[in-house]
């Protein structure tokens, strides 16, 4: 249990403090050490993976029970040792709640010392200065990964923490830890020092390796993240006039995790395909200057759409992302958005599907809700458009599924009796993607034996000729005879763009 002072409140009741959240990640620091004296090492922070932040609070949304507490699986992955009345649980459910009040920066450095005769592994990080105007920062640290090794009890000690040495434990299913710190009073101090130590000597080992790796020379990288809380809630970070770069950024993050947690998880043998080895028109851009025609194309297209970054590091936080539909247009798209929206809905109750789909689903319509008086131009409709497209791209892939099982159920189905046929094939794309990290492109199977199946005039006299007793010629093979293009919605540092992909995906077979 984490025991000590209760922290300070504030006006909500909730406690007033700084959150310290580790994050482990398996390449970066070099780490050496000798048995008899301390060893240390130091390097830049490391870049966060993409959506790092947003999955961060996902996780403190997802963690919160029917009963506005913490479930008992929370517990574990958060590293409380219970379910007690210590605020570092209550600063989780109220960090959960006020995303959009924090600003997040990150450390320039962090420097780690492993002192063998004491057991102690000390952290240390070097603190970029904050706006002067933020105030109660929140230095949240977090694991990549689920830890193994077996359950351990830690006790981090810092001047900065607020009881000064707490407890936590961590097991297998652990993935982040949270460390109430001191309400910060005045200029925030720039270098911040915690010592880990384990309560049980004889678990020094299993504490080095979840902190500094098993052995000397073994690669570890943390992300530690600086938040502030009580500031003024503005991203100065957009030019003026731009939509909010958190509230893109989270739309975008939000998509994310919910085409990983609707789509069909595949596994490939083969390395995922870059998309830019595809042809493709020239790009459109899509934004403010967008054709109502190519808008209006692309509402009412069946073509399945991927959403990808040329770079993250470029791009985030996304500043961009506004349309400017007509009245009708915008019409077309709010009624387009709410069909495809039931057919989801439908799709979750009736799918194998991630249990989190529905409520992402739901956040998802929050930050793309289109108001009854939209104004001209706005952020909600860019992106109640980029819903749509993942919408219909979802709904097509388990559409395409239930065909599938419907030929496979019927006897009389040609396909099913080896004749040349539509079948699914789905391939894996590059990871640079917000989803899907797949698209089923189709591919025609099946004997082209008389009578030939949609074949064209060469194929019927191809085969003609062959059944003559000319068996020297090719025989009709069974290809694809109609495509649709794949769309890609891309971002850059330029702004957000859409690649046409032509004849990508097989919707027709025949004979040729």
């Amino acid at each position: 249990m984490l025991r000590g002072v209760t922290a300070p409140r504030s006006r909500s009741g909730l406690p007033l403090t700084t959150c310290f959240l580790l994050v482990f990640q398996r390449e970066c620091f070099q780490i050496s050490s000798t048995p008899s004296s301390p060893s240390s090492s130091s390097a830049a922070a490391p870049h966060a993976a993409p959506c790092f932040v947003e999955d961060i609070f996902a996780a403190l949304r997802e963690g919160v029970g029917d009963s506005g507490e913490l479930t008992n699986n929370s517990l574990v992955l958060f590293g409380f040792c219970s379910q007690s009345a210590h605020s570092s649980a209550s600063v989780s459910l109220d960090l959960a709640n006020k995303k959009s009040s924090l600003e997040v920066l990150h450390p320039a450095a962090v420097h780690i010392s492993e002192e063998e005769e004491q057991g102690t592994i000390t952290l240390t990080f070097d603190l970029p200065r904050p706006p002067s105007l933020m105030t109660n920062p929140v230095l949240l640290l977090a694991f990549e990964s689920p830890l193994g090794g077996g359950d351990l009890e830690v006790a981090f000690t810092s001047q900065f923490l607020q009881p000064n040495t707490q407890a936590v434990c961590i097991s297998g299913d652990t993935q982040y830890v949270l460390l109430t710190g001191k309400s910060s009073e005045g200029s925030v101090n720039d270098r911040w020092q915690i010592t880990a130590q384990t309560k049980l000597p004889h678990m020094k080992q299993n504490l080095k390796s979840i902190l500094i790796g098993e052995k000397s020379g073994s690669n570890i990288s943390m992300s530690p993240l600086l938040l502030f809380s009580g500031g003024t809630g503005t991203d100065t970070r957009c030019a003026s006039g731009s939509p909010p770069a958190s509230l893109q950024t989270s739309f975008l993050c939000e998509m994310k995790r919910f085409l990983g947690a609707v789509l069909p998880q595949e596994h490939f043998a083969s390395p995922p395909l870059p998309l830019d080895s595809l042809q493709s028109l020239p790009p459109l851009s899509l934004g403010l200057s967008s054709s109502e025609t190519l808008l209006a194309v692309m509402i009412n297209s069946t073509a399945p759409t991927v959403f990808g970054f040329t770079s993250w590091g470029s791009v985030l936080p996304v500043c961009h992302g506004e349309l400017a539909l007509s009245g009708a247009l915008l019409q077309e798209l709010r009624q387009r958005l709410d069909q495809t929206l039931v057919q989801m809905t439908e799709i979750i109750r009736e799918e194998e599907v991630s249990p989190g789909a529905k409520e992402s689903l739901g956040r998802l319509k929050e930050l793309s809700a289109l108001q009854k008086k939209e104004h001209a131009t706005g952020g909600s409709q860019f992106r109640a458009f980029l819903l749509l497209k993942a919408l219909q791209t979802v709904a097509q892939t388990y559409d395409a599924q239930r065909k599938l099982r419907a030929t496979r159920a019927d006897p009389s189905s040609s396909v099913r009796g080896g004749v040349c046929g539509l079948k699914a094939l789905t391939v894996s794309l590059t990871k640079l993607l917000v989803g899907p990290s797949s698209a089923n492109i189709n591919n025609c199977h099946g004997s082209c034996a008389f009578p030939l199946t949609n074949g064209n005039n060469h194929a019927i006299l191809l085969n003609s000729h062959i059944e003559s007793g000319n068996a020297d010629e090719r025989s009709p093979c069974c290809v694809p005879v109609a495509y649709e293009a794949l769309e890609v919605v891309d971002w850059n540092a330029d702004g957000t763009f859409i690649s046409i992909k032509p004849d990508a995906v097989a919707r027709e077979c025949g004979c040729r």
